[in-house]
C-alpha cells in the first residue's frame, strides 16, 4: 500500500489549486478520495490529466452509485491512475434524477462507453455525450436496471413469438405468487405427513387405543 501521507499532499496540492471546485478530500486504504462541485468536473478532470504534478492521464473506469434515501441520489465516479507519480484518485460528483452531469469524453475519449452505461444502468444523464444511448441493455428496456428501486423481476419480459415469428415484449407475468423459504431449515416446505408415513401414523392410534382400553 502507498504511503498515505504523499498522497493526502496531493489531494492538499489539487484542493489548493482547485479552490472551491473541491467540496471535500479523503484518503482511505491508501487511496485519494476527492469530491468536486458536478459542473466543474471537466475542469477538474482536464486539471488532473495536465498538470505537471499530477500527470493522471489514464481514466480506468466511470461508475454509478445509488442512495435513494439521499435528495442527491447519485454518485458519479471516476477512477484514474497517474503512472508518473504511481498513485491513483477517485473523484466523485453527486446528482439527482433529473440533472445531467457534464460529458468528460473530450478530456478522456475512453469516457464515452462508461458514460453510456451509467446512463443504461442507472438513468445519469450526461449532457454533450455525443452518442448517449444504451449499450447493455436492449432499446426497448424499461427503466434502468441498477437503481435500488429497480424490482427484481423488471418490468418486462422477452420472449419469441412463434406466430408472429419474431421477438415480443411483454409484462412480466409470475406463474405464482412469492414465498419466502427458510434454507437453514431441511423441512422448509414440507406437507405434515410424507407420502408412505400414513400406515405409522394409523399403527400409533391403535396402540394408543389399545393401551386406554
Amino acid at each position: 500500500m502507498a504511503d498515505a501521507q504523499p498522497i493526502a499532499d496531493i489531494g492538499e496540492y489539487i484542493a489548493g489549486a482547485l479552490g472551491d471546485t473541491v467540496k471535500e478530500t479523503e484518503v482511505r486504504l491508501g487511496e485519494l478520495t476527492l469530491t468536486v462541485d458536478r459542473d466543474a468536473i471537466v475542469k477538474v478532470l482536464t486539471f488532473l490529466r495536465d498538470d505537471v504534478n499530477c500527470q493522471f492521464k489514464q481514466l480506468l473506469d466511470v461508475c454509478g452509485v445509488d442512495y435513494p434515501e439521499r435528495e442527491l441520489r447519485f454518485d458519479v465516479v471516476y477512477h484514474l491512475l497517474s503512472l508518473t507519480q504511481n498513485v491513483r484518485v477517485r473523484v466523485k460528483v453527486l446528482t439527482d434524477e433529473v440533472t445531467p452531469v457534464p460529458s468528460v469524453t473530450e478530456v478522456f475519449s475512453a469516457a464515452g462507453w462508461w458514460e453510456r452505461e451509467t446512463w443504461d444502468l442507472y438513468g445519469i444523464f450526461f449532457s454533450d455525450h455525443p452518442d448517449l444511448r444504451r449499450i447493455l441493455t436492449d432499446y426497448g428496456f424499461e427503466g434502468h436496471p441498477l437503481r435500488k428501486d429497480f424490482p427484481l423481476t423488471g418490468y418486462v419480459e422477452v420472449r419469441y413469438d412463434d406466430e408472429q415469428k419474431r421477438v415480443v415484449y411483454e409484462p412480466v407475468k409470475l406463474t405464482q405468487e412469492f414465498r419466502n423459504f427458510d434454507f437453514l431449515s431441511p423441512w422448509e416446505g414440507m406437507i405434515p405427513t410424507l407420502p408412505g408415513d400414513e400406515k405409522a401414523s394409523a399403527d400409533e392410534d391403535g396402540e394408543a387405543a389399545e393401551k386406554e382400553g
